[in-house]
C-alpha cells in the first residue's frame, strides 16, 4: 500500500506541477517554495512518528510538484531570435521534414526542422520547428531535405465557433513547432535523412493503404484506413459530420481500442510460444503501430498501457489499469510536458480510459436487466461509462451534445474487431493481386458499409445532437468534481455495506 501511495504522490504531484505551469508563469522561486515545504513535511515526519508515512507522501508530492514546474519551464518553446526578426516577411528555409506529411484535400502540411534561414543573399544557421503549408500536388516525404519559401508567421489562436477559442500556438508547441510558413512552395534537396524504422513504418502504411484502395471503394476504404492504421485521409465532410454528430469520430483515428485489438490478436497468434517471445513480439507490434499513427498521443498512451499489460502477464504480476494509465501519463508528460494541457487527443483518450475503468463496474451493477449473452451488458456498460467520462470535456471543447451517442456506439463498435481483421486481409490481397482481389474484400466492405450506415442512420434522426453554448473551464472542473465525487461516495457506501454484511454473517454464525 505504501508503495502504491508513493507512486500516486509522484505522478499526481508531477502532473499538477506541469499543469499549473502550463497556465501560470511561475518560476524558480515557486519551485524553491515547494521544495522547502517538502523539507518541512519531512522534518515534521521525523518528529511525529505516528504521522511519518502521511507526511512522507506529502513531501514526495510537493517535491515532484516542483519537478513538474521545472520540466515545463525547460520545455517552453521560445523560437529562434534570427527567425523572430523576420516575422511577417517572405523568407526561405532549408530543413528536414521531421514527420509524415499531413495530406489534406487542398494542401499538404509539412513539419520542418529548420536548419538554415535565407534572407536575400545571406544564410544563417537556425534551429526551430516550422509548420509549412504547401500545395496538394507537392511530392515530399518524411526525411526529405527541402527548401521552402513563404510568409513566416507566428501561429495564432482561432475561433472554433460559439465563442470558443482553440489555443493553436500551444497545440503546435507540443510538436516543437514555433512558426508557420503560409502559402509556401517546397523543393526537395535530398532524401533519406529520417529514422530508418519510422521510414519503414510509413512505407508499410502506404503499401497497406494502396492495397485497400485497390479493392475497396470510398468511403469504405477511408474508414478502413482509419480504424486499422490511423490514416488521416478525409472520409468526406458529409460522413465526417455524421460520425461527429453521434460521437463516432474516434473510430477514424488509431485509438487505444484499435491498438488493444491488434495487441490481443498478436497475443492469440503467439499463444503457443513462450511468454518472453510473446512479450517481445507484442512490444514490436505496439511500437510499429504507434509509429504508423505518426505518434498520435492516444496511440502512445494505449501502446504504453498495452506494454505494461504484456509485462504484467509475462511476469505474473497484477495489472491495474488506473495505475498503468498513471505511469503512461507520467512518462508521456516527462517526454513532452505540452501533452498534458494542450493535446486534446491525449486528454480525450485518458478520460475515456478513466471512465472505462471507474464507471463501467457501476453501470454494470445497475444494468442487471440486460442480458450478459454475447457480452451485451459489458458493451452497454463500457459504452455508457466512456461517453459519460468524456461528455464534459467534449461539451467544453466543441459544445456538441450527441443525444444518440450510446446506441450509435453500441451498434457501430460491435463489428469493429472483425472489420479490422477483414480489412487487413483485403489490403494484403489488394497489395499482392490488385483489383483482381476485389471479391476477397467483400466481407470487409459489408462490415464497413454497415458501420457507415449506422452512423448515417442515427445522425439523420431528429435531435441527434444539439449545440451547447460556450462555458468556463471552471464549470467543466465542477462537472468532473461531481462525477468523481459521486463515484467516491458510491465506493465508500459499497465498502460500508460489505463490512456490515460481513459482520452480520459473523454474528449469525456466533449464535449457530
Amino acid at each position: 500500500m505504501m508503495g502504491s501511495r508513493l507512486l500516486w504522490a509522484v505522478v499526481l504531484g508531477f502532473l499538477l506541477g506541469v499543469f499549473v505551469r502550463s497556465f501560470l508563469a511561475v518560476g524558480f522561486s515557486f519551485e524553491l517554495f515547494a521544495i522547502l515545504l517538502a523539507l518541512a513535511a519531512l522534518t515534521c515526519g521525523a518528529l511525529e512518528k505516528e504521522k511519518s508515512k502521511s507526511l512522507l507522501i506529502i513531501a514526495v508530492a510537493l517535491l515532484f510538484f516542483a519537478v513538474g514546474i521545472a520540466r515545463m519551464n525547460a520545455a517552453v518553446v521560445t523560437g529562434d531570435p534570427l527567425m523572430t526578426a523576420q516575422l511577417n516577411k517572405q523568407v526561405s528555409i532549408i530543413g528536414v521534414v521531421s514527420a509524415e506529411p499531413d495530406v489534406r484535400d487542398s494542401s499538404v502540411r509539412l513539419s520542418i526542422r529548420a536548419d538554415e534561414l535565407i534572407v536575400g543573399s545571406s544564410t544563417e544557421n537556425v534551429r526551430a520547428g516550422v509548420l509549412v503549408n504547401v500545395p496538394s500536388h507537392t511530392d515530399v516525404r518524411y526525411g526529405d531535405a527541402v527548401r521552402v519559401s513563404g510568409m513566416l508567421q507566428l501561429p495564432q489562436s482561432f475561433d472554433t465557433g460559439d465563442d470558443r477559442q482553440f489555443d493553436y500556438p500551444d497545440y503546435l508547441a507540443a510538436s516543437g513547432i514555433a512558426y508557420t510558413l503560409s502559402f509556401a512552395q517546397a523543393d526537395r534537396l535530398g532524401t533519406n535523412s529520417g529514422t530508418v524504422f519510422l521510414s519503414l513504418a510509413i512505407d508499410a502504411k502506404h503499401t497497406y493503404l494502396n492495397g485497400e484502395g485497390a479493392v475497396l471503394p470510398e468511403p469504405e476504404a477511408g474508414l478502413a484506413g482509419g480504424i486499422t492504421v490511423g490514416d488521416k485521409r478525409s472520409i468526406g465532410p458529409a460522413l465526417s459530420s455524421d460520425f461527429q454528430k453521434v460521437s463516432l469520430l474516434q473510430m477514424v483515428v488509431l485509438s487505444g481500442y484499435n491498438i488493444t485489438v491488434v495487441a490481443n490478436f498478436a497475443a492469440q497468434l503467439l499463444a503457443w510460444t513462450s511468454s518472453y517471445v510473446q512479450f517481445g513480439a507484442g512490444i514490436f507490434v505496439v511500437i510499429f503501430f504507434i509509429l504508423i499513427s505518426g505518434g498520435a498521443s492516444s496511440a502512445v498512451r494505449a501502446g504504453l498501457m498495452a506494454i505494461l499489460a504484456m509485462y504484467a502477464r509475462a511476469s505474473g504480476r497484477t495489472y491495474d489499469a488506473l495505475r498503468a494509465l498513471a505511469v503512461a501519463a507520467f512518462a508521456m508528460t516527462v517526454w513532452n510536458p505540452f501533452t498534458l494541457a494542450f493535446d486534446p487527443g491525449f486528454q480525450l483518450s485518458a478520460l475515456a480510459m478513466i471512465g472505462l475503468t471507474v464507471f463501467t463496474p457501476i453501470f454494470s451493477n445497475h444494468l442487471q436487466w440486460i442480458s450478459a449473452r454475447f457480452a451485451l451488458r459489458e458493451i452497454v456498460a463500457s459504452t455508457a461509462a466512456t461517453q459519460l467520462a468524456v461528455l464534459p470535456f467534449i461539451l467544453y471543447q466543441s459544445g456538441q451534445l450527441s443525444l444518440l451517442a450510446i446506441p450509435a456506439n453500441i451498434f457501430a463498435m460491435v463489428p469493429v474487431p472483425l472489420a479490422m481483421l477483414t480489412a487487413c486481409i483485403a489490403s494484403a490481397a489488394g497489395a499482392i493481386f490488385g483489383a483482381v482481389a476485389t471479391p476477397i474484400a467483400f466481407p470487409a466492405y459489408t462490415l464497413l458499409a454497415y458501420i457507415i450506415a449506422v452512423a448515417h442512420f442515427f445522425a439523420s434522426l431528429p435531435f441527434a445532437s444539439i449545440i451547447v453554448g460556450a462555458f468556463s473551464a471552471w464549470w467543466m472542473l465542477v462537472a468532473y468534481g461531481s462525477l468523481f465525487g459521486g463515484v467516491w461516495i458510491i465506493h465508500k457506501k459499497t465498502i460500508k455495506n460489505k463490512i456490515y454484511a460481513l459482520r452480520s454473517v459473523r454474528n449469525h454464525q456466533k449464535y449457530l
